[in-house]
C-alpha cells in the first residue's frame, strides 16, 4: 500500500553528486557571493553617503541592490552547504520560508524595474516637470507598493503549495525549496494548485511588463524626435543599463515560473536557479556602476576621502 504519512522535512539533493566539481564550485560560488554583497551594500552605501545621488533614479538602484542581496542572501548560504555535506534535511517551517524569502523579494524586484522604467519616462519624456512628477513622497510610495506586490504574490504561491499534502517522498530535486521542485512531491491533486498560480504568474510578470513596454514605447518616440545628437545619446545611456537588468531578469523567471510543474525539467531549472540567484544579482551593481558616470564619479570621490582618512 501507499505510503500516505505526511512529511515534515524535506531533503535538498543539490545541485551536484559529482565530487570533483564540488570543491570547484564552492570556491566559484563563494566569490560570486562576495561579489554579489560588496557590489549591493555597497552601492546601497555609497547612494546613502553621496548627495549628489539622492535622486529617483537612484532610490530605486537603492531598494534594487537591497532585494538582490536579500533573495540571493536566502538561497546562497544553502547552495554552498549543500555542495560540502550533500543531502540537506530542512524542516518543513525552514522551506517555507526560504520559499516565502525568495519568493517576496523576486516577484517585488518584478514591480521595481517596472516603477525604474516609469522613473525613466518621466525623466526622458516630461525633463522639465520630472521634479514634480517623482517627488520623494512619490518614490516611497512607489517602493512601497513594489514591496507589498512582491509579499502578496509569494503569500499566493506559498498558501498553495502548501495546502498541498506531502507524502510518500520528501526528496526535493534541487537546491533550494523553490516552487515548481517542492510542488511536484506532493501526492493530492495539484491542477488547481498549478492554474491558480500560473495565472498569478501572469498578472505579475506581465503587469510590470506591460509597464515597461509602454514607458519604452514612449521613450523611444521622444529619442527618435530628438534634433540633437547628444542629447539622443544621452537619453539612451540612462536607459541602456535598465534595459539590460530588464532583460537578464526576466528572461529566467518566465522560463521557470509560467509553465506547469509537469513540464519542468529539475536539473535545466537548476541551471536557470544558478544564473537567476546568483549571477543576475552580482551583474546588477556591476551593470549599473560601470555604465553610469555619476556612480564612477562617486566611487572614485568616496576612494579619495578614504585615502585621505588612512593618511595615503
Amino acid at each position: 500500500m501507499e505510503n500516505t504519512t505526511e512529511a515534515t522535512q524535506f531533503i535538498l539533493l543539490g545541485l551536484t553528486k559529482s565530487t570533483k566539481l564540488q570543491i570547484p564550485l564552492v570556491m566559484i560560488f563563494i566569490l560570486i557571493y562576495s561579489v554579489n554583497v560588496i557590489g549591493n551594500l555597497g552601492m546601497i552605501l555609497l547612494i546613502l553617503l553621496d548627495s549628489r545621488l539622492h535622486k529617483p533614479m537612484y532610490f530605486f538602484l537603492s531598494n534594487l541592490s537591497l532585494m538582490d542581496f536579500c533573495y540571493s542572501t536566502a538561497v546562497t548560504p544553502t547552495i554552498i552547504t549543500g555542495l560540502f555535506i550533500g543531502d540537506l534535511v530542512i524542516s518543513y517551517n525552514a522551506c517555507a520560508a526560504q520559499m516565502f524569502i525568495f519568493g517576496a523579494f523576486t516577484s517585488g524586484e518584478l514591480f521595481l524595474l517596472a516603477a525604474m522604467a516609469y522613473d525613466r519616462y518621466a525623466a526622458v519624456c516630461k525633463p522639465l516637470h520630472y521634479t514634480t512628477i517623482m517627488p520623494t513622497g512619490v518614490c516611497v510610495a512607489l517602493a512601497i507598493v513594489c514591496y507589498a506586490g512582491g509579499f502578496l504574490n509569494v503569500c499566493i504561491h506559498v498558501g498553495e503549495t502548501f495546502s498541498l499534502t506531502f507524502c510518500s517522498s520528501n526528496k526535493v530535486h534541487h537546491f533550494f525549496c523553490d516552487i515548481p521542485a517542492v510542488m511536484s512531491l506532493s501526492c493530492s491533486d495539484k491542477h488547481v494548485a498549478e492554474m491558480v498560480l500560473v495565472y498569478v504568474d501572469i498578472f505579475a510578470i506581465c503587469s510590470p511588463l506591460s509597464v515597461i513596454f509602454v514607458s519604452y514605447m514612449f521613450i523611444f518616440i521622444t529619442i527618435y524626435r530628438m534634433p540633437s545628437t547628444a542629447g539622443y545619446q544621452k537619453a539612451l545611456s540612462t536607459c541602456a543599463s535598465h534595459l539590460t537588468a530588464i532583460t537578464i531578469f526576466f528572461g529566467p523567471i518566465i522560463f521557470m515560473y509560467l509553465q506547469p510543474s509537469s513540464s519542468h525539467s529539475m536539473d535545466t531549472d537548476k541551471m536557470a536557479s544558478v544564473f537567476n540567484t546568483m549571477v543576475i544579482p552580482m551583474l546588477n551593481p556591476i551593470v549599473y556602476s560601470l555604465r553610469n558616470k555619476e556612480v564612477k564619479n562617486a566611487f572614485k570621490k568616496l576612494g579619495e576621502k578614504t585615502k585621505l582618512s588612512l593618511g595615503f
